[in-house]
C-alpha cells in the first residue's frame, strides 16, 4: 500500500505515525509539501515532493491535510492520482463550492475526517442511549488557542480567516458527532463572531441553538477558555448524563454512576484510519462522504434553515 499526504502539519504527522504503527512497512508514505522546511526530518516518510508535476505514482489513497482553504483545489488534482481520498475536516471553507469541477469518480471513495465518532464515549452513547427519551442536549468545546497550538498561534491557520480558520469551522467535530447521534436539525440559530483579545482575525466564538422535532440542542464553541472543556450533556426522562471528552468518562448525575474509558487520542484516530481503509477495501460503506460534510459545514456556518 502506498499513500501520499498533501501537507505536513501536526495532523499529518499524527496520521503518519499511527499508520506506521498499524501497518508498518506494508505502508509506504510519501509527502507533498509547498516548500522545504530547513533540515527537518520527516519521520516515517519515503519520498518528499514539492510539486504535483514531480509525482508519477498512482496512490492507493491520498490524504489532504493542508489548510482548509486549499482543500478544494487539492482535491481537483488529487483525483488524477487516486480514487481514494481522505480529507481532513472541514471538507472546504465554503459549502457552495462547484462540485462538478472536481470530476469525482463514480467508484471513488472521498471520506471526510470525523474522529470524535471513534471515541469510546460516542461509541457507547450511540449504542446504549435511547435519544428518543432525551429532551435536550448541550455541548461545549472551549480551549485556549495559544496553548492548543504548539507554534505561534497567530501564525496558524486557525487564526487566519483567509486560510479557512475560525472556531466555527475548526471545531466542526461537534456538529458531526451530534448529527451522527441524532441526525440533522430542522433549523439552527447562531452567533459567530470574534469576542476576545486574541491576536487573530478569525472568529473565536460560535454559539448555536438547534431545533429538532423532539428536542433542542445548544452548542458553545470558543478559542479563549483558559482550561480545556469538551462535554456533551443529555437531559433526559430518567437522568442527566454528562459525557466528558477531556477526562474520557460518562457520568449519570441522578444515579451517581460513572464510567471511565482508558483511551488516548491516538487510539480513536487509529480506529478512524482502519475504518477508512475498510471503506477503500469494500468492507463497509462510506458514512462520512462529501455530501454529509457539506451539510455539516452549512450548519457550522450558521446557514442551515
Amino acid at each position: 500500500m502506498r499513500v501520499c499526504f498533501v501537507g505536513y502539519g501536526s495532523i499529518a504527522k499524527r496520521h503518519i505515525g499511527n499508520m506506521k504503527t498499524l501497518y508498518g512497512d506494508e505502508c509506504i508514505i510519501d509527502v507533498l509539501r509547498h516548500s522545504s522546511s530547513g533540515t527537518e526530518e520527516l519521520q516515517g516518510v519515503d519520498q518528499v515532493f514539492y510539486d504535483w508535476s514531480d509525482i508519477k505514482i498512482d496512490y492507493e489513497a491520498i490524504f489532504i491535510t493542508n489548510p482548509t482553504v486549499k482543500h478544494f483545489d487539492t482535491l481537483k488534482i488529487a483525483t488524477e492520482r487516486t480514487k481514494n481520498v481522505f480529507i481532513e475536516k472541514p471538507v472546504f471553507e465554503d459549502y457552495k463550492k462547484p462540485l462538478d469541477e472536481l470530476k469525482l469518480a463514480d467508484d471513488g471513495i472521498y471520506y471526510v475526517a470525523c474522529p470524535l465518532r471513534y471515541t469510546a464515549i460516542i461509541d457507547y452513547l450511540k449504542n446504549n442511549i435511547d435519544f428518543g427519551s432525551v429532551y435536550s442536549m448541550r455541548a461545549i468545546s472551549s480551549s485556549y488557542l495559544p496553548d492548543w497550538r504548539k507554534t505561534d498561534y497567530r501564525e496558524t491557520y486557525s487564526a487566519k480567516k483567509k486560510l479557512g480558520g475560525g472556531v466555527a469551522l475548526d471545531l466542526v467535530h461537534e456538529w458531526d458527532y451530534i448529527s451522527y447521534l441524532i441526525g440533522y436539525p430542522l433549523t439552527v440559530r447562531s452567533i459567530i463572531k470574534r469576542s476576545s483579545d486574541l491576536k487573530i482575525d478569525s472568529d473565536d466564538t460560535a454559539i448555536y441553538i438547534a431545533d429538532y422535532e423532539d428536542k433542542v440542542v445548544e452548542l458553545h464553541l470558543d478559542y479563549f477558555g483558559r482550561k480545556a472543556i469538551r462535554k456533551l450533556e443529555l437531559y433526559g426522562k430518567d437522568d442527566t448524563i454528562v459525557a466528558d471528552f477531556v477526562d474520557s468518562k460518562i457520568t449519570w448525575l441522578k444515579e451517581e454512576k460513572e464510567m471511565i474509558f482508558e483511551e488516548t487520542r491516538d487510539d480513536y484516530q487509529k480506529k478512524e484510519l482502519r475504518h477508512f481503509f475498510d471503506i477503500v477495501d469494500g468492507k463497509t460503506t462510506n458514512d462520512s462522504d462529501i455530501c454529509h460534510a457539506l451539510k455539516i459545514l452549512q450548519i457550522a456556518k450558521g446557514e442551515w434553515n
